[in-house]
């Protein structure tokens, strides 16, 4: 009896699970069912610069490197593929609370189970946890990142909402099941590998503690809150430790990468934050003020960085004889450099977000307006620099990450929330609708008014619909034409964006109208709240399909064509050579993901480039790379007879060969024959006082016999006299694998190497004949060895001992977690026999 008893209880619950299971399939049908899957940027790109580990894994039975050679020449594993020992046990629980469903069926359940969670621990029923679910995870910002291959975002934002629903468990004094809810989606957020989300949710965790904590206080329960904020500082650190070996490095490595401090004053310096990436690199996505209204009305920028000729019902307003210039402009006009698409939280959502700051009570109100007020400012960016300033310099950690648009998922995770809250007010008090009518009046008019308004008088709200970057653009047509262009390009968008706008109206209306009813007691509860839910999900499903839809699916095979080894490729791989370097001058070499795939590149792709190879790119590299190019095509090729102190820091860093667009749209691969090879000797060594200077001497100094180093180096050199090589001492490369490399060294005298492989301080084992060997950083970026004479085999090798120590720290605390969960099974368990 007790069993069937139970299975009724639950039965509501496994019934939403299983709709939640079919909205998933539905939405990307028919292209799960084929096997199809989505050409995403980032994805691609992880293709090609994942291609060396995988190969590495198949070379010593699947296990990792923790060094990657394909990329900028060389850099740790750590932000490629962060996995661990420690985190498989971790990917098997996240693939049994996906239901190992199909990838993208199981990435939109993940979102939709998630929220469903917390609305059931705020006590929602049923079917309204299921309309705040479809609310949260519809927002159009996640399936855009699920078209743009944002995974890992997608994922870490998936788990916040049941993080927040332990939290709130403890604060209402379940302690044992807040506590495990909260350690455990704090570790899967954490393992998910995108940090910068979960940062952002500290803040809206932080406006939730201490609403909690003025409640307590008033409330004079303060010693509950404190031992329920207690439990959530134990689980905390648990769900941190579970991944002590992801963020201990990750952490370690930023303080080397673009995200930690430059040691450059001179160059750029006006830019440079205290410690983290550049102001403008933070704040280059940065939301419109204006463009803020797509939470209401998603055209209100035109939505994705497409071309305006794709929206054939605007074209109709095209003039015939510019129709193929606007085939070249894009339908979005903000001030962004390009976008996916908007931020649109759905029009009705937001009527009940605004009504609920009415009639919702309780301290979790406070919290959601504030976190929703505090991401629409930041995400503004530069475009209202106090609040980011402010942040940048003197919150910790804010600086380490860009996009700051990407705040606003604080925004649709609050206003969603806040939304549902306000349902279920008026579901338990129909009446409370009769009695803040005022408050209904006051919404409708924020949401639905003004869409009206923008609806019939669009320029009286926007006074340009044609961006800076556009009108600079279109003064180079003849001055006859730019007026007339300006005037159509703005009557097309003007339809674009009053399109919407109406869309909006109706979707606000027929929301209001449902309220209506239910509280004239037209219709039930159920009713009502079915009847929204199927509004919403129609609303937003709609909005999402313009991103995200069938036409974006191909087949799997048709990934693989972008990695097809062209003529150029095949070309250069018949080079014997064990191991050079090359650069690829036919794309954008520092955002290719495809060139890593078959070569040890000069490029690639990766957020988080190592700090002082960005310095080498941005003083160095981006200067002596057109050069090289107008040296191979004034010689044809044949650079023998050119001056080398033109592109000296690429020979520094081994760059064999260049490939050159071909003006048959393919491309040539070219040697360079000054390339310096793996390792060399120098005469001497010259020790600078800081940064600047030794990133200044690499186009001073003769590179092939000089070496420059910071002073803080100096002590690896005590006792080791340096003087002029000796012309029979050899270095020769004998070996090598991702993560070691080794040379075999004839020295006639003692001798100072400098090798072209990138410095890293921490990780590296290096011996001379088995015996400990301490390198020193030489020409800003590499790594240099004091040699005695003698025959002698040198070794470097990446195996950082730290690896095992925070793996032996992240079991421990799983172990924890899956005796506390036993715990409270069998706690459960035991009342239930009662």
């Amino acid at each position: 009896m007790k069993n069937s008893d139970s299975f009724k209880k639950f039965l509501p619950d496994l019934i939403v699970i299983g709709t939640f299971i079919l909205v998933s399939f539905i939405y990307f049908a028919p292209a799960v069912m084929d096997g199809r899957v989505i050409n995403q940027n980032d994805s691609l790109a992880a293709i090609g610069q994942g291609q060396e580990q995988r190969d590495y894994m198949s070379r010593h039975d699947g296990e990792r490197s923790r060094w990657n050679l394909s990329m900028f020449g060389g850099m740790p594993t750590y932000q490629m593929s962060p996995t661990y020992d420690s985190t498989h046990p971790q990917d098997l629980l996240k693939k049994a609370y996906s239901l190992f469903l199909p990838n993208y069926v199981g990435l939109v359940f993940i979102m939709l189970l998630g929220f469903y969670i917390l609305m059931r621990a705020l006590k929602a029923s049923p079917l309204l946890s299921a309309l705040g679910a479809v609310i949260w995870a519809f927002s159009s910002y996640f399936f855009i990142l699920i078209a743009a291959g944002h995974i890992w975002k997608f994922i870490t934002l998936a788990y916040i909402p049941p993080t927040i629903a332990g939290l709130l468990f403890a604060y209402r004094g379940r302690y044992w099941l807040g506590g495990l809810l909260f350690a455990l989606f704090t570790a899967f957020q954490i393992s998910a590998n995108h940090i910068q989300m979960s940062y952002y949710f500290l803040f809206v965790m932080l406006f939730i503690v201490i609403a909690f904590a003025v409640d307590a206080v008033r409330n004079h329960t303060l010693p509950a809150f404190l031992k329920s904020s207690a439990v959530l500082v134990i689980a905390g650190l648990l769900g941190v430790m579970a991944n002590a070996s992801s963020l201990y490095h990750t952490y370690e490595y930023s303080k080397e990468t673009m995200r930690g401090k430059s040691e450059l004053s001179h160059h750029g310096a006006e830019n440079k934050t205290s410690n983290g990436l550049e102001r403008d690199y933070i704040t280059a996505w940065s939301y419109g003020v204006g463009e803020t209204w797509t939470l209401l009305v998603p055209n209100t920028k035109g939505g994705a960085s497409v071309p305006l000729a794709d929206n054939t019902k605007a074209m109709e307003k095209a003039r015939p004889e510019y129709r193929e210039l606007f085939s070249q402009i894009g339908q979005y006009w903000g001030e962004q450099p390009g976008t996916s698409g908007p931020v649109y939280v759905g029009a009705f959502v937001l009527m009940l977000f605004i009504l609920g700051l009415f009639i919702v009570k309780g301290p979790l109100k406070w919290a959601l307006l504030a976190g929703t007020v505090f991401s629409i400012l930041l995400s503004w960016g530069k475009n209202f620099m106090g609040p980011t300033d402010f942040f940048i310099d003197y919150v910790p950690m804010y600086n380490k990450f860009r996009a700051v648009s990407s705040i606003l998922v604080v925004a649709e995770f609050c206003i969603p929330l806040l939304a549902a809250l306000a349902l279920k007010e008026i579901i338990l008090k129909p009446e409370v609708l009769k009695e803040k009518k005022n408050a209904l009046y006051i919404s409708l008019g924020l949401t639905g008014g003004i869409a009206l308004l923008f609806a019939v008088a669009p320029k009286l709200f926007f006074s340009s619909f044609v961006s800076t970057s556009e009108m600079q653009a279109l003064q180079s047509l003849p001055p006859e034409h730019i007026t007339a262009v300006m005037d159509n390009l703005t009557a097309i968008r003007v339809s674009i964006f009053t399109a919407d706008a109406w869309r909006s109206v109706f979707v606000v209306l027929i929301g209001t109208v449902l309220l209506a009813l239910f509280a004239g007691k037209k219709i039930k509860a159920e009713w009502a709240v079915a009847g929204i839910l199927v509004l919403c999900l129609v609303d937003m499903w709609s909005v999402n399909k313009r991103y995200l839809n069938d036409s974006d699916f191909v087949p799997k095979s048709n990934q693989q064509q972008l990695f097809i080894q062209s003529p150029t490729d095949q070309f250069i791989l018949q080079d014997s050579t064990p191991y050079y370097r090359v650069l690829n001058t036919a794309t954008s070499t520092f955002n290719d993901g495809v060139t890593p795939y078959y070569h040890k590149t000069i490029g690639g792709y990766h957020a988080a480039k190592l700090r002082r190879y960005q310095d080498l790119i941005d003083v160095h590299l981006s200067k002596e790379i057109p050069e090289l190019q107008r040296s191979i095509i004034q010689t044809q090729g044949a650079l023998d007879s050119v001056d080398t102190e033109r592109f000296k820091v690429l020979n520094m860093l081994n760059t064999k060969w260049v490939i050159m667009p071909a003006q048959n749209g393919g491309t040539l691969p070219v040697e360079n024959p000054y390339h310096q090879g793996n390792a060399w000797f120098v005469d001497g060594i010259e020790f600078v006082n800081n940064a600047d200077e030794e990133i200044d001497a690499l186009g001073r100094i003769d590179l092939h016999r000089q070496a420059v180093a910071d002073k803080q180096f100096e002590p690896v050199l005590a006792g080791f006299n340096v003087s002029p090589r000796d012309s029979l001492s050899t270095i020769r490369l004998t070996g090598y694998d991702s993560d070691f490399v080794t040379y075999r060294v004839d020295a006639k005298k003692n001798e100072l190497a400098v090798f072209s492989e990138i410095y890293y301080p921490k990780g590296w084992q290096i011996t001379i004949d088995g015996q400990p060997a301490q390198m020193l950083r030489a020409n800003y970026t590499l790594r240099a060895l004091p040699i005695p004479a003698g025959a002698h085999e040198v070794t470097f090798r990446f195996d950082p001992p730290s690896i095992r120590t925070t793996d032996t720290i992240a079991y421990a605390a799983l172990l924890v977690m899956l005796l506390a969960a036993g715990l409270l099974i069998y706690r459960s368990v035991k009342k239930s026999r009662k």
